[in-house]
């Protein structure tokens, strides 16, 4: 009798135990399911701006099925894909509108951000529209922007980030360089051109620290649009466009599969 009662008993405290270790082995699982939605944040650069193809429904952000958020999501099959990189965001506008769709769930974040902020288009305008003295000012005032003021509000938006979505990898992409240097080209002097290449370097360089200090992937194009910039002769970037003039100095659909498409794939 007093062996038949041991065995019950064991046989419960058995049980118990594995029972317990089911459902914690459960619960571990389930806590620890790999988040795979994927989340594009960003400005024209990542939206596809210059590509084409857009999305009627994305409106005045012009997000382009030929842009490499969607070419990687079309390739790789997401559980889920939020695309809501605009064009002409800067900073503050990623902050308020487009971190919506960030949660536990979110596998893989890529952004482009900082180029407006810093004032690409009047940068830009500048150049092509008046004298070389004007355009190495306004690039001065750029670059000045982008030592003092700019890493604080990239802080501010990786910090967001990784609080909504704390089990991501963030893959922040940088900008090219817009000109090949060296070269017969009609349009900017090379004196513009090379201040421009410079500034994009020092917003390239700000953009990679923000990124380290947050533990994030940066991801540099400058080595794949390398031979495709202005002036090359196999440009993946427009020039002025006057009948369009919002796709100037953006990458053209080649410029998104061939400069930046391999880059995220790469880094996520």
């Amino acid at each position: 009798m007093r062996r038949s009662r041991c065995a019950v008993l064991l046989s419960s405290v058995l049980l118990a135990v594995g029972t317990a270790l089911t459902g914690a082995t459960a619960a571990h699982a389930s806590q620890n399911a790999a988040p795979t939605g994927y989340v594009a944040l960003g400005d024209s650069y990542s939206s596809g701006v210059g590509s084409g193809s857009y999305i009627s429904s994305s409106g005045d952000c012009k997000r382009s099925t030929k842009a490499y958020p969607y070419l990687w999501a079309a390739a790789h099959s997401p559980s889920t894909f939020d695309f809501t990189a605009c064009s002409g965001a800067r900073t503050g506008d990623v902050l308020s509108g487009q971190l919506g769709p960030l949660s536990t769930a979110t596998g893989l974040v890529s952004i482009s951000i900082g180029g407006n902020d810093a004032g690409f288009a009047d940068v830009m305008t500048t150049c092509v529209l008046q004298s070389d003295s004007s355009c190495l000012s306004r690039i001065d005032t750029a670059r000045a922007y982008v030592a003092n003021t700019l890493p604080g509000q990239l802080d501010n938006v990786y910090s967001a980030i990784s609080a909504k979505a704390p089990n991501a990898h963030v893959v922040v992409l940088g900008y090219p360089r817009f000109y090949k240097l060296g070269t017969t080209c009609v349009g900017l002097s090379e004196t513009k051109r090379k201040a421009i290449n410079d500034a994009a370097d020092q917003l390239d360089t700000a953009i990679a620290k923000a990124a380290a200090d947050h533990g994030f992937t940066f991801g540099d194009v400058r080595s794949t649009f390398t031979g495709h910039e202005l002036c090359s002769g196999s440009s993946w970037l427009h020039s002025v466009n006057w009948l369009n003039i919002g796709e100037s100095y953006h990458p053209t659909a080649a410029g998104q599969s061939g400069g930046y498409l391999p880059v995220i794939t790469s880094a996520a």
